[in-house]
């Protein structure tokens, strides 16, 4: 058993949805959190995040236990600075930031590549150099898979497609379905990168680092766009009573959805335990699952309100039609791990929490 007793946890993207959740449970732990995170996705995708609110919230509640660096990732020098300074006192490091759309990384694929493969590089190099008995936990992606699951035998129901009882993925996708032979999107290929890098520094190096491939993570702290993020972007445009858009699949796609505050607990299990190089899927599962239709009727049915739906037939180019996870390695690794947040406690926190 691997001795948790890490004197900082350094962060990266901090202020996102899952880096503020670790930040805020590592440090009601009493832990010191050294955060990254520059805001780059508001101009990336030309919104107003929750960036500064986030900020506040942990300068006034833990004031001196979080340590805030705005710096930009791939600036490999400035990332040495803090990782020279700190050294060994950093027992983890939560890798999150990332440019994280499908559809933004074919707009500028070098710059996507940058962002999420080169500045992972860069990470591992530091912790491999500066604090190598820390563990690293990088937050992957299902689309590492490609879209070789558009290509199961689906049957259309009513709300959702699906795969029927008997088919061997019914339950989900596991750790060992091919990644490679598909469409991913540039984003689905950075990240595949990434993810491949995580896990030779752990089986070439002997570090402990562990890979988590995740798909749809939501929960209040974040604040949605059209590009990512969906499911609090229509629980905006419920709120303020504006008519919004779904691309492809008659909004039959399905996916399986998982709060943000499970993901980190995860990681929590995983430091404590660590491995070197392993790869987990993470995800609601089964019983986390739902199509876009029957999202719609949810968040109708818990808010109380409605609004125009537009249906573009067209898919995305690599998009999923159909997405649950099996997290059956994860939990046989680690039995305390389940799910406490159902799709309506995510949909109902997101709608009354929201900052």
């Amino acid at each position: 058993m691997f001795k948790f007793n890490p004197k900082k946890v350094c962060i990266t993207g901090s202020l996102g949805l899952i880096g503020f959740e670790a930040a805020v449970f590592f440090l009601n732990k009493n832990i010191q959190v050294i955060g990254i995170d520059n805001n780059i996705r508001s101009n990336l995708f030309n919104i107003k995040t929750n960036y500064g609110l986030k900020l506040d919230y942990l300068k006034k509640y833990f004031k001196n236990k979080y340590l805030h660096f705005q710096d930009d990732i791939r600036e490999k020098e400035k990332l040495e600075k803090i990782f020279k300074k700190y050294k060994n006192e950093i027992g983890l490091i939560i890798h999150t930031a990332a440019q994280t759309s499908h559809d933004w990384s074919a707009k500028n694929p070098v710059v996507d590549f940058s962002i999420n493969a080169i500045s992972t590089l860069n990470l591992l190099e530091l912790y491999r150099i500066y604090c190598p008995k820390a563990v690293f936990i990088f937050t992957s992606t299902n689309k590492v898979y490609g879209d070789l699951v558009n290509n199961f035998n689906f049957k259309e129901y009513k709300t959702r497609f699906d795969l029927l009882p008997n088919d061997k993925y019914y339950q989900g996708i596991e750790e060992s379905f091919p990644i490679d032979q598909s469409i991913h999107s540039p984003f689905g290929v950075s990240k595949t990168s990434a993810d491949l890098l995580v896990q030779e520094y752990g089986r070439y190096f002997d570090l402990r680092t562990g890979i988590f491939r995740l798909g749809v993570v939501a929960g209040s702290g974040q604040n949605g766009a059209l590009e990512q993020g969906f499911l609090s972007y229509m629980i905006n445009k419920f709120k303020k009573s504006e008519k919004f858009e779904i691309i492809g699949y008659k909004g039959k796609q399905v996916r399986d959805i998982i709060h943000a505050k499970d993901v980190v607990y995860a990681f929590y299990l995983f430091y404590k335990n660590p491995k070197s190089g392993e790869v987990f899927n993470l995800g609601g599962g089964r019983e986390n699952s739902a199509s876009l239709l029957e999202l719609i009727e949810k968040i109708k049915k818990i808010t109380g309100k409605t609004t125009e739906v537009i249906y573009q037939n067209k898919p995305r180019l690599g998009d999923h039609k159909w997405w649950i996870t099996d997290c059956s390695k994860f939990k046989k690794n680690y039995p305390q791990w389940d799910i406490n947040y159902s799709i309506d406690d995510i949909i109902l926190d997101i709608y009354k929490n929201s900052l």
